[in-house]
């Protein structure tokens, strides 16, 4: 989980790989609308949230129940939304944490996605960082996706 720009693609598969777990793009969970509306530099609504979400975590569920570990990419940015998706099952959340200027920079540098550079202040006005309560925790971004990945599988494999 974490705003635009924090590597959660990128992280995402690298640790299915590492874990032999089932990996869906959660940006593929969004309706057409949703995708034009970002592309047009509007944040979205959580009335444009609720059927993403739900559709991750419907797949999460399905792949949960078939006995597969899974990782899907999704900003979960509010305690709400990561409250529908652990009605999954057993499902943690590894938070990917950096510095507004590196995340700005990298939304900059990519080509061709919806999310546009301005949204980034939405995002994090509308983060809700993770509760203690919450099955999860935060990872730096500033080191390379093999080192983030690396730590999120020591926190993984630690005590819950």
């Amino acid at each position: 989980m974490g705003v635009a720009g924090s590597g959660k693609t990128t992280v995402a598969a690298l640790l299915a790989g590492r874990l032999g777990a089932s990996f869906a793009e959660g940006d593929d969970f969004h309706s057409p609308a949703n995708v034009a509306k970002m592309a047009a530099g509007h944040p979205l609504e959580d009335d444009d949230r609720w059927p993403w979400l739900t559709g991750i975590r419907d797949w999460f569920a399905t792949e949960l129940a078939a006995g597969r570990s899974a990782v899907v990419p999704c900003s979960a940015l509010r305690r709400s939304y990561r409250d529908l998706l652990e009605t999954a099952g057993d499902v943690r959340f590894v938070h990917l944490t950096g510095s507004y200027d590196l995340l700005r920079e990298r939304i900059q540098g990519r080509a061709g996605h919806f999310m546009k550079p301005e949204m980034l202040d939405s995002q994090l006005a509308a983060l809700e960082p993770l509760g203690d309560d919450e099955p999860g925790f935060a990872v730096d971004i500033t080191p390379r996706p093999d080192q983030i990945v690396e730590e999120a599988l020591r926190l993984l494999r630690g005590p819950r």
